[in-house]
């Protein structure tokens, strides 16, 4: 299985949550969670790999998949089970 890495803020993003909710269902069983409210320093970090200023921002392995709604326009195209290693 692949490891998953997601940037994220406080449980109240309901991008966040949906994202976590696909992974889940896709059989992942552990999402390392980079809080970014918590840790300014790894907000900085996101926007520079990322070019993004919003969360959740989410890789799978080494391969930057984007946000909630690339991640589910990966799963549609069925290339989401492929990328996890499932």
């Amino acid at each position: 299985m692949s490891r998953v890495r997601m940037y994220t803020t406080a449980a109240v993003c309901p991008f966040c949550i949906r994202a976590k909710r696909l992974l889940t269902q896709r059989g992942v069983r552990e999402i390392e969670e980079i809080r970014i409210d918590l840790r300014p320093e790894e907000m900085e970090r996101m926007i520079r790999e990322t070019g993004r200023r919003t969360v959740p921002q989410i890789y799978i392995d080494d391969t930057h998949v984007g946000g909630c709604e690339e991640l589910y326009a990966l799963d549609r195209a069925g290339k989401l089970t492929p990328l996890l290693g499932l």
